[in-house]
């Protein structure tokens, strides 16, 4: 059975363990990180000291988007990574786009969520909004013209963003009015794994 180890309010915990729902992965997740700690043996695992990490069989792997692309092409490679590498590529893309799209959510994210009222820095949260907006902005033409960000049906590519999506949505922050962005953020929420994985209170 596929462990999950890391805390559910890790963005990139949730990435994994959404994932593994819509693969109908069974898994058991222990939680690891934050206020739960890292003992010795979890340190072996992963030396940097980070959320989420992997057992698979024999395979231990950390990074979460590396999870996720070897848990779609081990388990559900006809499903979730297409044998075509253009295919493959055009939803690929948005998952290292998503590590940008991270820097600028970060410090909304910390001052709002993880400071308390006199810890927040308003000038940072004003310019981690703004920067938000303007990678939605990109992401809402993209939408314009497919469904998903991994094509014509919902895959790999859209998890990373699908994530930081519901923390948008859940700051708050200004955003601008994106339609193609919220129509897709309405079909997420209509996914049985996302409402249980991604869509918990923000801590």
């Amino acid at each position: 059975m596929l462990v999950i180890w890391g805390r559910l309010n890790s963005h990139n915990v949730k990435k994994v363990a959404w994932f593994a729902e819509e693969a109908g992965l069974p898994y058991i997740r222990h939680d690891v990180g934050g206020a739960f700690g890292m003992d010795a043996d979890y340190l072996a695992k992963n030396p940097n000291a980070l959320v989420p990490t992997i057992e698979d069989g024999d395979v231990v792997l950390w990074e979460s988007n590396a999870i996720l692309r070897y848990l779609a092409a081990r388990h559900a490679p006809e499903r979730f990574w297409p044998a075509d590498p253009a295919a493959r590529a055009m939803a690929d893309r948005w998952m290292d786009w998503q590590f940008d799209y991270a820097e600028a959510q970060r410090d909304a994210f910390l001052n709002l969520i993880r400071r308390t009222l006199d810890q927040r820095d308003a000038t940072a949260i004003a310019r981690s909004a703004a920067a938000c907006a303007k990678h939605m902005s990109v992401l809402d033409r993209h939408l314009a013209d497919t469904p998903w960000l991994s094509g014509e049906q919902f895959g790999i590519g859209d998890v990373p963003m699908g994530v930081y999506a519901h923390t948008w949505f859940s700051l708050a922050i200004e955003r601008p009015d994106l339609p193609h962005v919220a129509d897709w953020y309405a079909r997420l929420q209509a996914r049985n794994g996302y409402a249980s994985q991604v869509m918990i209170p923000l801590t």
